[in-house]
């Protein structure tokens, strides 16, 4: 029986620790989750910590590729993860079927949450793109440590923008939807086999059982997309 440790940012969060537990049980190996930001997760991999994998957007699997952290053809990608929108679990849902939908919702809103994210990253491209990053800024609150719409269902905020994955298991919200086309970013979402993992076989039975057909059901019960099944 192997001890496995697998890294990874909040997104793939709810779908791992479900797969992970059918997993160990199938197995006989034990998986140990570690959660973190998605910049420490980056930095952590950045600064030689050892784990039997990482999951992560491709595009950081793929940085730390670079970085010889990752091992050579070790990225699998698993699933694809779209921006949502979240209110307050009993406000008013603003309609949000387009460009203009969203434009207006933003500035009707007294305060915007966001993560530190890929949905973060973008939505700042977006806003710089449409000419509202001036006129938005101060209303903005990039939340660290803990999901952009927990600060809504406490109240705080009016909206919040993350991978919907992340937004479902926060309780106090309603699911606004997805952003539209015009100003969605799907994000692609892998686990990669680290170069120096102690487990390798056990790591690799992992990530074929992640990236199966098996796994998809789960995967988009909890928001995503999965490439399998």
């Amino acid at each position: 029986m192997a001890n496995l440790t697998v890294l990874q940012s909040i997104a793939f969060r709810e779908a791992f620790i479900e797969l992970s537990a059918q997993f160990d049980r199938v197995s006989g190996h034990a998986i140990r989750a570690v959660f973190d930001g998605g910049l420490n997760v980056s930095a952590r991999i950045a600064a030689g910590e050892v784990v039997d994998a990482v999951v992560m957007s491709a595009d950081a699997i793929d940085e730390m590729a670079r970085g010889g952290h990752i091992a050579p053809d070790g990225r699998t990608d698993l699933a694809l993860s779209p921006v949502a929108c979240a209110v307050r679990a009993g406000a008013l849902r603003p309609v949000l079927d387009s460009e203009a939908d969203f434009i207006r919702m933003l500035r009707e809103a007294s305060s915007i949450a966001f993560s530190t994210g890929p949905s973060g990253v973008h939505l700042l491209k977006v806003l710089d793109r449409l000419g509202l990053s001036d006129e938005l800024s101060p209303r903005l609150r990039q939340v660290r440590g803990e999901p952009a719409g927990a600060s809504v269902a406490r109240g705080e905020c009016d909206l919040a923008f993350q991978q919907m994955s992340e937004l479902l298991p926060v309780a106090g919200l309603d699911i606004v939807g997805v952003l539209p086309d015009a100003v969605q970013k799907v994000t692609r979402f892998a686990i990669g086999l680290h170069a120096r993992a102690p487990e390798p076989e056990a790591t690799r039975a992992l990530v074929r059982f992640l990236a199966s057909p098996e796994a998809a059901p789960v995967i988009r019960a909890r928001g995503m997309q999965p490439l399998a099944g």
